[in-house]
């Protein structure tokens, strides 16, 4: 016992050498930078039946870029370097679980939100990436978490208040697959 001891105690700071060797290239974040600094984002433009989604994704979009903080956005695409052109091409729940009580009323849906993404080069011309699909999910709970209760829940007040954050979800996907693809 005080013989493996004795050879561990001098294999200790070898090991920790080797450790902090192996770390000394680590660093936060993203090692490589976008190719360009500014970025102006258009309008979302929205092809599918959702009312007054248009304001908040858009503002959700922003608001992820500029929390990210890599980029400077811009308010307008000649002040920019890169324009990116977000359109929302899909919104759709499919029924995930159903009541216990009676199946035929959904208790969780699955929102989907898909959007088609293209960002532009605007000192070349030249896309730097077109029509880029960018799909999200989200749950959503109609039975107000309480599964065995006879009250049915509000899904569309459940769908509303969901809303908002499956837009910041789509948004924070934009934002990697223009960031951090480089």
């Amino acid at each position: 016992m005080r013989a493996w001891l004795h050879s561990a105690s001098r294999l200790s700071p070898f090991v920790l050498g080797l450790f902090l060797a192996a770390c000394s290239n680590y660093q936060l974040g993203t090692a490589e930078r976008p190719p360009f600094s500014s970025l102006y984002i258009e309008p979302v433009e929205v092809k599918v039946l959702l009312p007054e989604a248009r304001a908040l994704i858009s503002a959700q979009v922003r608001s992820a870029f500029v929390k990210d903080g890599r980029v400077a956005i811009v308010d307008s695409p000649e002040a920019a370097e890169a324009v990116l052109k977000v359109v929302v091409t899909d919104y759709s729940r499919r029924m995930v679980a159903t009541r216990e009580s009676d199946i035929g009323l959904a208790s969780k849906f699955a929102l989907t939100m898909s959007a088609t993404c293209t960002l532009r080069d605007t000192r070349t011309g030249r896309p730097l990436f077109e029509n880029r699909l960018i799909t999200t999910e989200r749950d959503l709970y109609t039975d107000n978490g309480q599964p065995s209760s006879p009250l049915t829940g509000n899904q569309l007040q459940s769908e509303f208040n969901t809303l908002p954050l499956l837009a910041g979800s789509l948004a924070d996907r934009i934002t990697h697959a223009v960031l951090d693809v480089w």
